[in-house]
């Protein structure tokens, strides 16, 4: 089951990669139907709170007309970051299920798990690396064609800043 939703979750993500945004995607279940799907749209969007799950999560509420999303489960294919973990947790998600962890932004055990902290009134079931390389693959994947892209783009205006200075 695992495995049929983070796939979807993936194809969310591939998306995002394709308007120029980083490729996460995200996918809510509930009673083993996806209710919501989310994908990366920050640079689209112009605001920092467009990411994948807080998309997903705000279509799922709407759906079931309720903020509390305590039955369902979301597939994400990379480690939700702080504000993600925590609307997670406000929005009393049963389970989430990552991808690929994020060792520098993490909050769902590679830097902080907000998801699992004791301290608050909600803890979310976790499970870690659902189609792992998948999700890396995806990532890796976008960030060697952006960087390509950008050499290009350098070696270009390179180019057109030669040529007009040999005008001048």
């Amino acid at each position: 089951m695992n495995i049929k939703y983070m796939k979807e979750a993936i194809k969310e993500a591939k998306k995002a990669a394709k308007i120029g945004e980083v490729p996460i995607g995200c996918v809510i279940v509930y009673e083993d139907k996806i209710i919501a799907r989310g994908y990366n749209k920050r640079n689209t969007k112009k605001t920092t709170l467009a990411h994948a799950e807080l998309l997903a999560i705000q279509k799922a509420s709407k759906k079931l007309g309720d903020w509390r999303l305590e039955d369902c489960t979301m597939y994400v294919t990379l480690e939700p970051c702080q504000m993600c973990a925590g609307a997670i947790i406000q929005a009393r998600m049963k389970e989430v299920v990552v991808g690929a962890m994020n060792p520098k932004a993490g909050c769902a055990g590679s830097v902080l798990n907000i998801l699992q902290m004791q301290e608050f009134n909600h803890q979310a079931e976790l499970i870690t690396g659902v189609m792992e390389e998948e999700c890396k693959m995806v990532l890796q994947d976008f960030f060697k064609e952006l960087r390509i892209k950008n050499k290009l783009e350098k070696e270009e205006n390179l180019k057109i800043s030669e040529n007009l200075e040999e005008k001048i």
